[in-house]
């Protein structure tokens, strides 16, 4: 029997060192917390690229004498679902002459994940981690989930990767409830209110303008204010809600409810990193309306979303560009990029790349960062993160509803923690790895990213045991870890306008063959959005090049 001295020996020697394959901590960390007991809670800070980032804000990156040329017919910029949905596109379309660069050490933008060696090579996610069950008419995305081997030929999903049960589980009311609906002992006004807003997310799901990817939400609004009529009077209404702020709007329709304003406040921070007062009431909707009320699933893996892009990067890494050269490029951050004639011209640490033709599939705000002539004609607010991924000996104390994979705790400025575990199918461990999620919503993000910088890692792990406490009363003697990752512009955030945004950024020509491949374009970081724009730049650079 292992005991809990062998443990924290094992964890203090051999998981000291937590390899992501994208990413790693120190061999020792750099901070130690004691709780009143003294017992050591070991971590720190993992790579979360600031300095690269940082440099390309800055103008410090410098570029080395010397550097090979490589010529290609396609450079895509950024490897996140964007770049890599380009790729995989740009493949399927018979264009295999690309090159990826990206400018972390793996691929994955925020689907990236960690592994624990200590833990048997367990890994969790450091982001996103699941993907709603795309619906029939998601044409793109069950198409890699079928050549992925995640979707049969048969219509079936593989039942390893559908969510297990538990799902979700709530704390309230001083116990674990199952599920996340807090309408436990609520009054018959709360019940009223919940009632009401289940019915406007309705008819509003029933406009068909609230749609993922929300490129087709949009056509149809747009062609229901062509058309006029009782559509266009629903158009104008879905328009108007971009106007305000979810707060606002539920202000006035009189839905005041606490547990129902969480609850809304829930869903926005949870895809958008915005509180009320921050996302606009359109995207407050988009959360509930966009998909169906009683979906099946979703779909996740231990590691999250990083399932799906190491499957696909696994895929795309077996092809050579024209040259027989390797086409996923880490650690190659575009410093600068120009236009030269009639091609590209695009340095990096590592090399020059000459191109007809740029994808763009990193963040709109770096674009002007490195290429001169390129003005971005919109200004996006990207929410700062904090995700954690907890290492705990063993489960600790709890009343009600058993571990779920979503585990949520009502009222808390956090989102609650995932068990990475869930999804297991072996004997399973008495160490526990839960990875915790946080939005910054208190603050501005430009202050709420200083501040990010600023915070010495105890006070996350703090944090963490003060958010957790109250459901788990030992969770500071059950932590023998709290490895944390910032995302100082982890997601857009679609304050109020975003529908404007979005028509100026769908009609915008930043360059000669010059494609954007990012959700930014959607105002919504997410996975179908992402996907979506990686696929429409592929089949415009192939239109444009042939």
């Amino acid at each position: 029997m292992t005991t809990r001295r062998a443990l924290l020996q094992q964890f203090a020697c051999g998981l000291a060192a937590v390899t992501a394959t994208p990413l790693a901590l120190p061999a020792a960390p750099a901070l130690l917390g004691l709780n009143r007991k003294g017992h050591v809670v070991r971590g720190g800070y993992v790579d979360d690229d600031a300095a690269a980032g940082h440099a390309l804000r800055d103008g410090t990156a410098t570029l080395p004498a010397g550097r090979p040329e490589r010529r290609v017919a396609v450079a895509i910029v950024g490897g996140g679902i964007g770049g890599l949905s380009t790729a995989w596109r740009l493949d399927a379309l018979g264009l295999t002459d690309w090159t990826l660069l990206e400018l972390g050490a793996r691929v994955g933008g925020n689907a990236r994940s960690a592994e624990y060696p200590g833990l048997g090579g367990q890994r969790a996610p450091w982001g996103a981690h699941y993907l709603p069950v795309p619906p029939a008419d998601a044409v793109h995305v069950r198409a890699l989930c079928r050549e992925l081997g995640v979707l049969g030929a048969n219509g079936e999903w593989d039942e390893r990767v559908l969510c297990h049960s538990p799902q979700e589980r709530l704390w309230q009311h001083g116990r674990w409830h199952e599920g996340i609906d807090p309408r436990d002992a609520a009054t018959p006004e709360v019940r009223r209110q919940f009632a009401r807003f289940e019915q406007l997310t309705a008819e509003w799901r029933k406009s068909g303008m609230f749609r993922v990817p929300s490129a087709e939400g949009h056509r149809v609004r747009t062609e229901a204010i062509r058309r006029g009529g009782a559509a266009a009077k629903v158009a104008r209404a879905v328009q108007r809600l971009d106007t305000m702020s979810a707060d606002a709007w539920l202000r006035e329709q009189a839905l005041d409810a606490p547990a129902l304003r969480w609850w809304v406040e829930y869903g926005t921070r949870d895809d958008y990193g915005a509180s009320l007062q921050q996302a606009s009431a359109w995207a407050a909707v988009h959360y509930f309306a966009a998909r169906p009320a009683n979906e099946e699933g979703p779909l996740t893996w231990p590691e999250g979303n990083d399932y799906l892009v190491r499957a696909l990067s696994q895929r795309l890494s077996r092809g050579r560009d024209a040259r027989g050269q390797e086409r996923l490029l880490a650690h190659s951050p575009v410093v600068q990029l120009e236009r030269r004639g009639t091609t590209w011209q695009l340095d990096t640490p590592r090399e020059r790349i000459v191109a007809d033709a740029v994808v763009w599939a990193a963040p709109l705000f770096v674009l002007p960062r490195v290429c001169r002539e390129v003005t971005v004609p919109v200004e996006i607010e990207y929410a700062p993160w904090v995700v954690a991924n907890l290492v705990l000996d063993r489960m600790p104390e709890e009343r009600g509803a058993t571990l779920a994979w979503d585990n949520v705790v009502y009222g808390s400025a956090s989102l609650g923690y995932v068990n990475a575990q869930h999804q297991g199918l072996g004997q399973p461990r008495p160490t526990q790895l839960w990875t915790w999620y946080h939005a910054v919503t208190d603050r501005p993000a430009r202050e709420a990213r200083q501040w990010l910088q600023q915070q010495p890692w105890s006070v996350w792990r703090d944090t963490i045991i003060n958010d957790l406490q109250p459901a788990h009363p030992d969770i500071a003697e059950r932590l023998l870890r709290v490895d944390v990752k910032r995302w100082g512009h982890a997601m857009a955030r679609p304050v109020p306008r975003t529908l404007a945004r979005v028509e100026s950024l769908r009609t915008w020509k930043p360059a000669p063959h010059l494609f954007m491949a990012h959700a930014d374009l959607s105002n919504l970081s997410l996975f179908e959005e992402a996907q979506w724009h990686g696929v429409q730049a592929a089949v415009s650079v192939v239109r444009a090049l042939r």
